[in-house]
């Protein structure tokens, strides 16, 4: 990621939306300002395309991140995800996996509570962005062997939180 400083994007007061936006564009990543409460942005990861939602909500001054990526959970497996939603989740500090009910995608899911503070800053959204797509690549083939190798949630979690040494 391309970080900003400080000379190129001020805190903002208000919006984080418009900081979102500023790192977005530095970055050159995709991305549709629908509204100035939300945007979409694509990234490309290690497995896959990620798709990030962020909208601001100024009435509770708090800024929803979503992240999600593209792989439907057929219903017969949907059990097994949600087991394996809650093994994930448990070894999370921030933020939480879920499965939107709507389309069936497994997403990353944070916010961040802003009231009485100048505005979001250019680390705090990078920070999440980051943190977000390493949770994301982690976690990502365990999702992949739970839904498609038909693996436990227990022998996916421990395939994915092997560290490899070295590079083949």
């Amino acid at each position: 990621m391309t970080a900003l400083s400080h000379s190129e994007a001020a805190i903002a007061a208000g919006n984080p939306i418009d900081i979102v936006e500023e790192i977005v564009l530095a970055n050159e990543w995709p991305h549709d300002r629908a509204s100035d409460e939300e945007m979409v942005v694509e990234i490309s990861g290690r497995w896959c395309d990620y798709r990030l939602l962020f909208v601001w909500q100024e009435e509770i001054s708090a800024l929803h991140f979503s992240c999600s990526f593209d792989m439907k959970v057929p219903k017969a497996r949907r059990p097994a995800v949600y087991e394996l939603l809650a093994t994930i989740n448990e070894k999370m500090w921030l933020g939480h996996f879920d499965v939107c009910s709507d389309a069936c995608l497994p997403m990353f899911r944070h916010a961040c509570l802003l009231r009485g503070a100048i505005g979001a800053s250019v680390e705090q959204v990078e920070d999440l962005v980051d943190m977000a797509i390493t949770e994301c690549e982690r976690f990502y083939p365990a999702f992949q062997l739970v839904i498609w190798g038909g693996k436990t949630p227990e022998e996916a979690v421990t395939a994915a939180m092997i560290e490899p040494m070295g590079e083949a």
